[in-house]
Parts: structure tokens; C-alpha cells; sequence
């Protein structure tokens, strides 16, 4: 929403991201702010914030396949994992850069995706839900029985650090910056594809898919799209993740992470890319919260168990996902809007 008296005058004003003079200056701010952020604050903090900027490229990848086009999606950790492993083995097996391996972990997830995707032409809601499920059972099931020698079966693979020029990504500051590069890529590409004619048909089909096909829309054509660039996002974020962690295993992409990507978009809210980011800085922070009080209480009540930690986590973020729906089911980026429309209007009601 743009502050009183700011009007789009031309279609590529309307498709700008920042219009004001405040919002670059906002923005040229908190991206000076992430450059100094690993001179400012400790190791745990830089490592949180990597893990919050590669689930930022997953959660808005899910934003556009669920937020805009409406697609439910619950195997975005399965895509995940598809992006995750195909960095692995081509950093492993053949040694490639991974200015190659990561849009190449992109492009695979993007085509398992789109396998997905055009389901999404005949069904819809619940049955589009167990569908993406499904994904979720066969990326198991494939790396379990495909030839250890290349998917590292149960053991799963240990990944390379990445490599550019003689330049190692070795530790938390490197990996950073090049996280943090990845995603800013990402995420402006996101903001350019919602602005553009692809982004518009695919809230034309959230909306109302007949409508749009009566309009001239493909509709199908428009869902599996949406599945192709949600899962491509999801397989750059896979492939930050493995060479994050240096070692990939089907147990890292579950169904529960799925919906640790779906409570993001849902708290931040849908249909909106700076929503997901909020959303993904709630969750995780909500996480680390439990991560480190749980291990406190299982220690002083001892016949809680080890198991505390991610029960309660799941339980949580469960309260959440419900409390969210019920409350507040269009996310905090709705409240925010409310809020700044009240202060464009005061002291009028409406």
C-alpha cells in the first residue's frame, strides 16, 4: 500500500517494488544492516539467520504456489529435498561449482513440481492436498531404494563445501553472504513475478478458476506453472540447506517440515511476499525459543523425556497454525494493512 497522495500513473510505475523516497531508504538500511550483521552479533545469531534466509526462498516459493495461485501444497519439503540432494551429488560427484549446482538443484526440483502440478488441472483442495503428500512418500521411498552408491541411502550424503575461484565457503560468515546474496536474488525475482501477467493469472485462478479460463486464461497450464516456480524455489533453497549443513539425509525433509513451510504463510499471511518473510521470522523464531527452554524443562522434570523438545515444538506451532486461522486467518501483513490504512485516515473512521 503506498502513503496518501502516491498514485501509479503507468503500468511499470504500478509494478515497481519501492515508489518512495522513505522506502529506499528503509530498504538500503536493513540490507546495510545484514552486511554488518555478522560483525554485530554473535555465531548463533549469524547461524540463525541463515537458516531464516534459506526458508525465506522456501516459504515464498510456497507463497507463490499457495498464496497467489491458490495451489495447496504440502510437499514443499519433499521439493526441498529433491534441490537439496541433486547439490549433493553434483558437488560430490563431479565437482561443479555451485554457481552451476544450485540453479541445476532449482531446474530438478522445478521438474518434479511440475509432475505434481498437473494433478492440479483436474483436482483441487483436499484431494490436490493428499496429492502433494504423495510427494513426500515418493522422495522417501526414492532415495531409500535408488543405488546407495549415488543417493547415499539411509546415510546419506556428505556435501563439499561451495567453491568459487579457490574460494571457499567454510563457516558461518561466508556462508552468509552467500545465502544471503541467493536470497536477496530470489526474493526480487519473486516480487517481479507476482507484478507480471504470470502473477496476475495466477490470482485470477485462486480467485475464481472458471472465470479466468472463460477470460482467455490456460488454467492448467497456470497451476502447474505455479508448482513449477513454487518447487524451483524450494530446490534453491535445498541446495543452500545441503552445503549449509554439509551433509543431506531423507530424514531432513519430512511432512512436518512441509508444514513448518505452510504455518509460515499462513501466520505472515497469504497472498503476500513480505508475509512470508514475516512469517518465516515468527516460526523460527518461535523454534529457537523452544530449542532452548525445552532442554531446560526435560532436565527438571525428568519423566517428561528427551522427546520434549520436538513434541512440543510441533504442538506449539500446531496452537499457532489454529490460533491463526481463527483469529487472524488473512495473517499479520492483513493487520499491518489495517493499521497503516487507519493512520492514512485518521482521525476519520473510514
Amino acid at each position: 500500500m503506498d502513503p496518501s497522495g502516491i498514485f501509479p500513473t503507468s503500468y511499470r510505475t504500478d509494478r515497481r517494488v519501492v515508489r518512495t523516497r522513505w522506502q529506499m531508504a528503509a530498504l538500503a538500511l536493513f540490507v546495510g544492516l545484514m552486511l554488518a550483521a555478522p560483525y554485530l552479533v554473535s555465531g548463533r545469531i549469524v547461524a540463525i539467520l541463515n537458516m531464516m534466509m534459506i526458508s525465506a526462498v522456501i516459504a515464498v516459493g510456497l507463497q507463490i504456489c499457495t498464496g497467489y495461485a491458490g495451489q495447496i501444497n504440502l510437499g514443499q519439503a519433499a521439493f526441498m529435498g529433491v534441490g537439496a540432494y541433486t547439490a549433493a551429488i553434483l558437488a560430490s560427484k563431479t565437482g561443479l561449482t555451485f554457481l552451476l549446482t544450485i540453479p541445476l538443484a532449482g531446474l530438478s526440483a522445478a521438474l518434479f513440481g511440475f509432475l505434481f502440478g498437473l494433478t492440479a488441472a483436474r483436482i483441487k483442495g483436499f484431494y490436490l492436498a493428499l496429492t502433494t503428500i504423495a510427494a513426500q512418500f515418493i522422495f522417501h521411498f526414492a532415495v531409500l531404494n535408488l543405488p546407495s552408491n549415488w543417493m547415499g541411502g539411509s546415510n546419506g550424503i556428505t556435501v563439499p563445501p561451495a567453491e568459487l575461484f579457490g574460494l571457499r565457503f567454510v563457516g558461518e560468515t561466508a556462508q552468509f553472504y552467500m545465502n544471503f546474496a541467493v536470497t536477496a536474488i530470489m526474493i526480487a525475482g519473486a516480487f517481479g513475478i507476482v507484478r507480471s501477467r504470470f502473477g496476475r493469472a495466477f490470482v485470477a485462478v485462486r480467485d475464481d478458476d472458471v472465470a479466468a479460463g472463460i477470460m482467455g486464461i490456460n488454467v492448467a497450464a497456470t497451476k502447474a506453472n505455479a508448482f513449477l516456480i513454487g518447487a524451483f524455489y524450494a530446490g534453491v533453497g535445498g541446495a543452500l540447506w545441503a552445503y549449509m549443513i554439509r551433509f543431506v539425509g531423507v530424514d531432513q525433509f519430512t511432512l512436518f517440515h512441509s508444514i513448518f513451510f505452510v504455518a509460515m504463510i499462513i501466520v505472515g499471511g497469504m497472498g503476500s511476499i513480505v508475509g512470508a518473510l514475516v512469517g518465516v521470522f515468527v516460526i523460527r523464531i518461535i523454534q529457537e525459543i523452544i530449542a532452548t527452554v525445552g532442554p531446560n524443562i526435560a532436565d527438571s522434570v525428568s519423566f517428561l523425556g528427551g522427546d520434549i523438545v520436538f513434541a512440543g515444538m510441533n504442538v506449539v506451532l500446531g496452537g499457532v497454525i489454529a490460533l491463526f486461522m481463527i483469529l487472524e486467518p488473512k495473517g499479520l501483513m492483513h493487520r499491518w494493512n489495517i493499521l497503516k490504512s487507519s493512520y492514512r485516515i485518521w482521525p476519520f473512521p473510514y
